[in-house]
């Protein structure tokens, strides 16, 4: 069964309130779809980031959070990991405002995730980034999980998917 890595804003986008903007509310409906078509065809996984970022803000909209991510395996930070996304970092990969999010990178790369689920474009979900990222790992013989959105890993129209 190939592994997901779920990013905290695929998590945000599953549990929030209905939003008033379309594009928002496309992408909540999305990845309304996708957790309830697809998520018994992978094995889902977090991390303690996830825990921690879920956890945060709105207390109420924390609860809704970590509720649906209570019972999902949960990959370790450990040295490796940390290691990994120091060097994204310090190479200029991920801004390190955002070094959190070369954590998640790091995490799925270094447990072996075939993917990320995440709506964040600006610096995980990147083209431009992702190409970056992908020769470090390669470097240090690690791939770069395929990141995508649950619209990518919809699969086909007639609800199947190739794993």
């Amino acid at each position: 069964m190939q592994m997901v890595y779920l990013e905290t804003s695929f998590i945000s986008y599953l549990t929030a309130r209905p939003s008033r903007t379309i594009i928002a509310a496309a992408h909540q409906q999305i990845t309304q779809d996708w957790w309830s078509r697809k998520r018994t065809a992978f094995e889902l996984v977090i991390s303690e980031l996830v825990v921690r970022e879920c956890a945060a803000g709105d207390p109420e909209a924390a609860r809704r959070r970590l509720d649906v991510i209570a019972g999902i395996g949960r990959l370790e930070i450990n040295e490796r990991v940390e290691q990994i996304a120091l060097g994204l970092v310090q190479r200029g990969l991920v801004p390190p405002q955002v070094a959190e999010d070369a954590l998640h990178i790091a995490i799925a790369a270094a447990h072996g995730a075939d993917y990320i689920l995440t709506w964040n474009f600006k610096h995980i979900a990147n083209p431009m980034m992702q190409r970056r990222i992908a020769g470090f790992l390669d470097e240090i013989d690690l791939p770069l999980p395929f990141i995508c959105t649950p619209e990518e890993l919809l699969g086909e129209d007639d609800g199947t998917i190739d794993n």
